[in-house]
C-alpha cells in the first residue's frame, strides 16, 4: 500500500548495500508527496476466506513549493482453507515534500504498520511414504498462537543542488520494530506401548515455537552524485555512511494448563504429551484448544549491537558510443557486540570484536546496434561472524560460531559472482528479451560440528556454489498481447565442507529450476484478462546455507519439496476513468503444494490453497 516501485539487484550487492547482501537487495521506494497535482485513489476488495481490504491514497499542493501525501490501509483474510490461521494488516505512511529554495528540498515521511497473524507451520514430511502429508488438518491454537509485528520508522532526505554538476543527498532514518511470535508445529509420531489409548498406534504431536525481538536502529547516509563530461562521461557517487542497529531477544513462558492426552517416545525417553489425533489418528474435535496455552512476556536471552562506518565510491562511464562501464568500492568497519545467555546457562557469554572489509563491482557494456547490448560482471559481498541476530550462539540457525576467542579471529563469509549477459530490445523497442549465464561463490562458510544444536562451530570451512543460467521477456508481442516471462535453470553445489560427505550436494531449500509466465490480452480499451503460471522444482530440506540432508541407506536426500505449477487468473474492466475493476483467482486448480521444508522436515510450509478476490479502484 506504501510501495512506488521495487528494484532488485541481483547477486552480491555489499557495495552499495552494505554488509549480508550475498543473494542480492530489495530496495522499497515509497510513495511520495507531489506539487504537481492533487489526486485521491480509494481502493476496496473482498473475497474468499474473508479476505477484505481498503486502501485511501491522497495527495494535496500545499501552495506551489509543498505537498502532503497520505497512504492508509486496512487489511485481513484468513489463510486460503486455513482458518483460523490468517493475517490482518492496519499501515499508515504519511509524505511531506517542499522545495525550501531553488536549490534546497527536503522530503520527510513517517511509516506505521501493525501485523497481527496467527501462523499455520504446515503439513509435515511423512519419512515412510517419502512424501509430505497431504490434507493436513488445521491445528493452530487459535487462542493462544500469534505472530505480532509493529513497525515505526521516520525518513527524512535532504537534497542540495549545487551550482555546477554537483549534488548532494542527505537522508537519515530512525526505526522501532516489535515482533513477537508463539506458533503450533505437528510432527507425525507412533503411541508408545505404554500409552494406554492405542499403544503403538501411528499419531501426530503438537509442540510450541515462541521469542519476540526488539529492534531499535538508526542510519544515516551522505552523498554527493558529480557528473562530469570531458571527453568521456562520468557519473561519481561517492558517500559515507553510519549505521546503528541494536537488537534485543526473548522468549515467552509458555504454561500448557490442557492435561496430557498421550505418551510417546522420544530423543530424551518415554513421555507424556499432546497427541492431536485418536486412536484412529483422526483429528481430536477439540484440537484448536487441545493445549490449553497459556503466555506470559519472559526475559531476554541476548543482546546485540552493530555499528558500521562506511565509505564508498562508485562511477558510471561512457567511453564511447559503443562502450560503457560502471565500476564501485567500499569499505565497512564494524564494530559488533552480541551477549548470548546459551541453553542452560544463567550468566551471558560476551561477544565482541570489531573488524573491517572491502567490497566491489565492476562491469563493461558493449553496444550493439541500435537495440541491444552485451554486458560482464564482477560483484562482492561479505557476511559477518553471527549475522542473524535473532539466534544468538545457534551457528546451525546462521547465529555465531564458536566461542568468544574462536569469533574474534574468524573470517566473515566471502561472496563473488561472475556474470555474463545480454538484452535487447525487440518489436519496436516493444519487448524486452534478457539472458545471463552466472557463477555465485560463497566461501569461507561458518559451519557447525557436533549435534544438530552445537554452538562450537568449526570455522570458515565451507564453500558453495551456484551456476546458472536465466531469460527473460517483457512487454507487448502485438498491441493488445503483453508479456512477462522469466526462467532460471541451475545448479547449486556444496564445493568445501568441513564434513566431507557434504561435498556434492546440493544447498538446501533451493530450487534448481523455476520459472514464471504471464499474459495479458487487451480485448477493448475497456477489458483486458489474462493469467500466470508458476513453476518451481523440487528442493531438499537441511541445514540453512549449507548441504541438504542425505540419507545414506536410502541413496536420496532426507527430505523432500515436490516441484509445484500453479496457475492464476484475472481479468480487469475499466466502468470509467476513474473507476476500475480486477478481479483475481489464485491457484486455479487447488493444487496442493509446499514451498520450504525446515531442515527436519518436522515443517512442511503449505502454498495458498484456491482463492478469489474482487476490487474496486476509485478516482475521486
Amino acid at each position: 500500500f506504501a510501495m512506488e516501485q521495487i528494484e532488485i539487484t541481483k547477486g552480491p550487492s555489499s557495495t552499495f548495500a552494505g554488509r549480508g547482501s550475498t543473494g542480492g537487495a530489495v530496495n522499497g521506494i515509497t510513495k511520495q508527496a507531489s506539487v504537481d497535482n492533487s489526486f485521491a485513489f480509494l481502493g476496496a476488495g473482498f473475497g474468499t476466506d474473508e479476505y477484505r481490504r481498503i486502501t485511501v491514497d491522497v495527495n494535496q499542493p500545499l501552495g506551489e513549493n509543498y505537498a502532503l501525501r497520505a497512504n492508509l490501509l486496512s487489511a485481513e483474510e484468513d489463510v486460503p482453507d486455513r482458518a483460523p490461521a490468517g493475517k490482518e494488516r492496519k499501515g499508515a505512511l504519511v509524505s511531506l515534500v517542499g522545495d525550501i529554495t531553488e536549490r534546497f528540498s527536503a522530503v520527510a515521511d513517517v511509516y506505521h504498520l501493525e501485523a497481527d497473524d496467527i501462523p499455520d507451520l504446515g503439513s509435515y514430511f511423512d519419512r515412510d511414504t517419502r512424501k509430505p502429508v497431504e490434507d493436513m488438518f488445521v491445528y493452530v491454537q487459535k487462542d493462544s498462537d500469534f505472530l505480532d509485528t509493529n513497525v515505526t520508522t521516520g525518513t527524512l532526505k535532504l537534497v542540495y543542488e549545487f551550482d555546477g554538476p554537483l549534488t548532494a543527498y542527505n537522508i537519515s532514518r530512525y526505526g522501532e520494530t516489535d515482533n513477537g511470535y508463539v506458533t503450533t508445529g505437528a510432527r507425525g509420531s507412533t503411541r508408545d506401548v505404554t500409552d494406554p489409548v492405542a499403544p503403538g498406534a501411528p499419531t501426530v504431536t503438537l509442540s510450541s515455537h515462541q521469542g519476540w525481538q526488539e529492534v531499535e536502529y538508526f542510519v544515516n547516509q551522505l552523498n554527493f552524485v558529480y557528473e562530469l563530461d570531458a571527453g568521456i562521461e562520468h557519473r561519481f557517487v561517492a558517500g559515507i555512511e553510519y549505521s546503528d542497529e541494536e537488537v534485543l531477544n526473548g522468549v515467552y513462558d509458555l504454561a500448557n494448563t490442557a492435561p496430557t492426552n498421550c505418551i510417546v517416545p522420544g530423543r530424551g525417553g518415554v513421555s507424556e504429551s499432546y497427541c492431536a489425533t485418536d486412536a484412529n489418528n483422526e483429528p481430536y474435535a477439540n484440537v484448536n484448544t487441545l493445549l490449553g496455552r497459556e503466555v506470559t512476556k519472559g526475559g531476554s536471552d541476548s543482546w546485540f549491537r552493530a555499528e558500521t562506518i562506511s565509505a564508498f565510491l562508485m562511477d558510471t562511464v561512457t567511453f564511447n558510443e559503443q562502450w560503457s562501464g560502471f565500476f564501485g568500492l567500499r569499505y565497512d568497519d564494524i564494530d559488533y557486540r552480541n551477549s548470548v545467555v546459551g541453553r542452560g546457562a544463567v550468566e551471558p557469554t560476551e561477544y565482541a570484536y570489531q573488524d573491517g572489509y572491502w567490497n566491489g563491482h565492476a562491469g563493461l557494456v558493449r553496444t550493439i546496434g541500435d537495440n541491444g547490448n552485451v554486458y560482464l560482471t564482477y560483484s562482492t559481498s561479505t557476511n559477518i561472524n553471527g549475522g542473524e541476530s535473532d539466534v544468538g550462539g545457534s551457528c546451525g540457525y546462521g547465529g555465531l560460531c564458536g566461542t568468544p576467542d574462536q569469533v574474534r579471529v574468524s573470517d566473515p563469509e566471502h561472496m563473488k559472482n561472475f556474470e555474463l549477459g545480454t538484452k535487447f530490445n525487440l518489436f519496436d523497442d516493444r519487448l524486452l528479451a534478457t539472458a545471463a549465464l552466472f557463477q555465485m561463490t560463497k566461501s569461507d562458510v561458518m559451519e557447525s560440528v557436533g549435534d544438530a544444536y552445537s554452538s562450537i562451530g568449526t570455522l570458515n570451512t565451507g564453500e558453495n556454489r551456484v551456476r546458472g543460467i536465466e531469460f527473460s521477456l517483457a512487454g507487448n508481442v502485438t498491441e493488445a498481447f503483453s508479456v512477462q516471462f522469466g526462467a532460471a535453470f541451475m545448479d547449486s553445489e556444496v564445493t568445501k565442507s568441513f564434513n566431507p560427505e557434504n561435498v556434492g550436494l546440493a544447498l538446501s531449500n533451493f530450487a534448481d529450476n523455476s520459472a514464471y509466465l504471464q499474459g495479458r490480452y487487451q480485448v477493448t480499451p475497456k477489458f483486458s484478462f489474462g493469467g500466470a503460471l508458476t513453476y518451481q522444482s523440487e528442493m531438499y530440506g537441511g541445514q540453512p546455507d549449507s548441504a541438504a540432508g542425505y540419507d545414506d541407506t536410502i541413496g536420496d536426500y532426507s527430505v523432500v519439496v515436490p516441484s509445484f505449477t500453479v496457475l492464476d487468473l484475472f481479468v480487469n474492466y475499466d466502468f470509467t476513468d476513474s473507476l476500475r475493476l480486477r478481479a483475481n483467482v489464485g491457484n486455479v486448480t487447488d493444487e496442493n503444494y509446499w514451498t520450504a521444508a525446515y531442515r527436519s522436515g518436522s515443517f512442511m510450509y503449505i502454498g495458498d490453497a484456491r482463492n478469489a478476490q474482487v476490487s474496486l479502484t476509485w478516482s475521486l
